[in-house]
């Protein structure tokens, strides 16, 4: 392998989704669009629950969370390839590359995380009915938010810290519309495999296992609900985690679509391309999963819309 000149990077190149001068302008008004409807619609999920005193409850507390995650998870990567388009430039600062891979693995993690609660105050809520306000006191859900978030700051600074190791070649190119942390690595001269053993024992911890806590919450619900001998009952129990199931799906199956594929092919524009799944559109699309498969929702918004238009 021959030598290659080795540097202290100070910006890098994001090739972005397309090259073509002609798609740019359907790039930034598909992206724009897509930014503003998930903005838009998870601040409403927000304000809807902050509003209606009836959804100050454990579900409703970690789904406002995780509207507030999505928000900061997407505002971490859009608007820097909104402006690149709009300035006609490809670049981003290595500090900018930096933080963006640190915010972008925080609000993603949390993601995660929030899902398992979520997961976990479903199963208390039909497994364990009468223990439900008990098990979920509002010291128990602040501790587990809490730990939610001290993981995922703490998983992404070591990521960064590591970064911070490496020396990068002159080929600065990320075909990609942010900065992902494989891709910077990939970028790397020096040696990485501390980078990628740690990513994988952290992705091994803090994806894999909430998962499986995920699946196995889910099989006692089923189970669980399953013995309920009325029809109603069952529909009932079944709306309660109905939104909070698909979200789970959306998320994790997009995630492990992308990077499954990402093993599978070595084409990194395809892989880039096929990310947006759960970057932009997964968030996108969990305000209208929740706003219309849940009453609740439903009739929280109806009232914030009602009284913006007494106010008006």
């Amino acid at each position: 392998m021959e030598p290659r000149n080795q540097t202290r990077a100070s910006e890098f190149i994001l090739l972005g989704l397309s090259e073509e001068a002609e798609v740019q302008p359907l790039l930034f008004g598909l992206f724009l669009a897509m930014y503003l409807v998930t903005f838009t619609g998870n601040l409403l999920i927000i304000l809807a629950i902050a509003t209606d005193s009836h959804l100050h409850t454990p579900m409703y507390f970690f789904l406002s969370n995780l509207s507030f995650a999505d928000i900061c998870f997407t505002s971490t990567t859009v608007p820097k390839m909104l402006l690149n388009i709009q300035m006609k430039t490809k670049t981003i600062s290595y500090e900018g590359c930096l933080s963006q891979i640190y915010f972008f693995m925080v609000f993603g993690r949390l993601d995660n995380f929030l899902l398992t609660v979520m997961a976990y105050d479903r199963f208390v809520a039909i497994c364990h009915p009468l223990h439900y306000t008990v098990i979920m006191n509002p010291k128990i859900c602040g501790l587990l938010l809490l730990e939610s978030y001290v993981l995922s700051i703490l998983d992404s600074l070591l990521h960064d810290l590591m970064i911070l190791r490496l020396s990068f070649c002159t080929e600065l190119e990320i075909p990609h519309f942010f900065c992902e942390l494989n891709q910077v690595v990939h970028l790397a001269c020096s040696d990485t495999f501390l980078n990628y053993l740690m990513l994988y024992i952290t992705n091994g911890f803090l994806v894999i296992i909430p998962l499986i806590g995920i699946i196995l919450s889910y099989s006692k619900i089923v189970s669980s609900i399953l013995r309920i001998t009325s029809a109603g009952g069952k529909y009932k129990a079944f709306s309660t985690c109905g939104s909070h199931l698909s979200v789970v799906f959306l998320f994790y199956g997009t995630f492990l679509g992308v990077y499954l594929s990402a093993a599978a092919t070595q084409n990194s524009r395809k892989t880039a391309i096929a990310s947006v799944m759960y970057t932009v559109i997964s968030p996108m699309l969990n305000p209208f999963i929740y706003s219309l498969r849940n009453k609740d929702i439903k009739q929280a918004l109806k009232k914030l819309f009602s009284y913006k238009t007494l106010s008006t």
